[in-house]
C-alpha cells in the first residue's frame, strides 16, 4: 500500500506507474481504499486531485504545457544575443585610416636627421592630439577635460625632450602626469573608488602619448630607424589585412557582438610576420630575415590584438548599457592604440636588434 501511494504521490496529479492490480467492481467508488486516499491526501492534496478528479488547466500550468514565462529564468528572452554585423564599407574606411597612421610616422622618421626632428615632434604630436581625444573619451573617465589637458600638455613636453633627450626624462614626465590628474580629481571631490577604478584609464592615456613621443627617441639610437621601419610597416600591413579581411570574409565571428572574424586576425598577424622577415633580408646589418620575422611577430601580434581588445571593450559597454562611444572616436581608437602600443615595442626590441 505504501508503494502504491508514493507512486501516486510522485506522479504531480496524475497516476503513474504499473500497479500489481486492478480495483475490482465493488471498488469502483473507491479504488485504494479509505486508508490509501487519506495517506494521500495528507502527503500530497494535488496528488489526491489526481486520483479523483482532474486538475484544470488553469490550476496546473505546466501539465498544460502553457508555463508562465516569469517562471522560467532561462527565457529565450533574457540570453537572446544580439548579433552585430560587419559593415564592409566601415572595416575598410578603418583600414585606410590605419594605413596612413602608420605611413606618416613612418615616413617622418625616415626624413629624422640631427637638425630636423622638430618636424618629426610636430607630426608626433598631430597624432597624440587624436589619441588624446578618442581614448578620452572611449574611456570616460572622471573629469576628462582634466585628463584631456593634462595629456596633452604631457606630449607637448615630451616631444619637446624627446629631441635633445632619452627615455628617462619621459617616464618621470609620465609618472608626474598621473600624480596631477590623480590630485586634481581629489580636488573636483571625485569619489574615492571612482578615482582609483580609473587610474587604469588614465594610465592607458598617459603612456600612450609617451609612447608616440619615444619614437622621437628611437631616431637618436643606433638602428632604431631601421626598427620603426619595421616595426610600423608591419603594424600598418597587419591592421590592413585583417580590416580588409573581416570585410571580404569575417568568418568565423570571434563573438556575436564584435563585428569581426578570426580569419582576418590571423592572416593580420601571419602576413605581418612574412613582410618583416621581408624587410630583415634587405635591411643592412645588424638585421636578418630572422631577426625581422622575430620583431614582425611581435609587433604585428600586438596591433592586431589591442585593435581587437579595443573592439571588445566597446562591445562590452554595449551589453552593459552604456551609451555608445562618439563614432568617430570608437572608429579611430584602435588603430591609434595599436600603434601607440606599437611604438612602445619598438623602443623595447632595439636591444633585440
Amino acid at each position: 500500500m505504501t508503494a502504491a501511494a508514493y507512486l501516486v504521490t510522485g506522479s504531480s496529479g496524475t497516476i503513474a506507474g504499473v500497479f500489481p492490480s486492478m480495483p475490482t467492481d465493488g471498488d469502483r467508488d473507491d479504488p485504494w481504499g479509505d486508508d490509501v486516499s487519506r495517506e494521500v491526501a495528507r502527503a500530497s492534496p494535488r496528488a489526491a486531485a489526481g486520483v479523483y478528479g482532474v486538475v484544470p488547466d488553469e490550476e496546473d500550468p505546466g501539465r498544460s504545457g502553457a508555463a508562465d514565462p516569469e517562471d522560467d529564468p532561462d527565457g529565450d528572452e533574457e540570453h537572446e544575443v544580439e548579433f552585430v554585423p560587419v559593415r564592409r564599407q566601415l572595416s575598410l574606411a578603418i583600414a585606410g585610416f590605419a594605413t596612413l597612421l602608420a605611413a606618416a610616422l613612418l615616413f617622418g622618421a625616415q626624413n629624422t636627421g640631427p637638425d630636423a626632428r622638430a618636424s618629426y615632434a610636430i607630426v608626433i604630436f598631430g597624432v597624440q592630439v587624436l589619441y588624446v581625444l578618442s581614448w578620452t573619451m572611449a574611456m570616460r573617465p572622471p573629469t576628462p577635460l582634466l585628463v584631456a589637458g593634462v595629456a596633452l600638455a604631457t606630449g607637448a613636453f615630451t616631444d619637446y625632450l624627446a629631441v635633445t633627450g632619452g627615455l628617462a626624462p619621459l617616464i618621470y614626465t609620465a609618472l608626474a602626469a598621473v600624480a596631477v590628474v590623480v590630485i586634481g580629481q581629489f580636488i573636483a571631490r571625485v569619489d574615492r573608488l571612482r578615482v582609483r577604478d580609473a587610474l587604469g584609464s588614465t594610465l592607458l592615456i598617459i603612456l600612450g602619448v609617451v609612447a608616440f613621443a619615444s619614437l622621437i627617441v628611437l631616431t637618436r639610437k643606433p638602428g632604431g630607424t631601421q626598427v620603426i621601419t619595421v616595426c610600423l610597416t608591419v603594424a600598418g600591413f597587419a591592421l590592413l589585412v585583417a580590416r580588409v579581411t573581416d570585410a571580404v570574409f569575417p568568418r568565423p565571428r570571434i563573438a556575436a557582438q564584435v563585428p569581426r572574424g578570426a580569419t582576418g586576425i590571423i592572416l593580420g598577424a601571419m602576413l605581418g610576420t612574412l613582410a618583416a622577415g621581408g624587410l630583415g633580408s634587405v635591411l643592412v646589418f645588424p638585421f636578418t630575415p630572422a631577426k625581422g620575422a622575430v620583431l614582425g611577430l611581435i609587433a604585428a601580434g600586438v596591433a592586431v590584438l589591442v585593435d581587437l581588445a579595443v573592439n571588445f571593450t566597446e562591445a562590452g559597454r554595449g551589453v552593459s548599457g552604456d551609451t555608445p562611444t562618439f563614432w568617430l572616436a570608437r572608429h579611430m581608437q584602435g588603430p591609434l592604440g595599436a600603434i601607440a602600443a606599437v611604438s612602445a615595442v619598438a623602443y623595447v626590441m632595439t636591444s633585440f636588434v
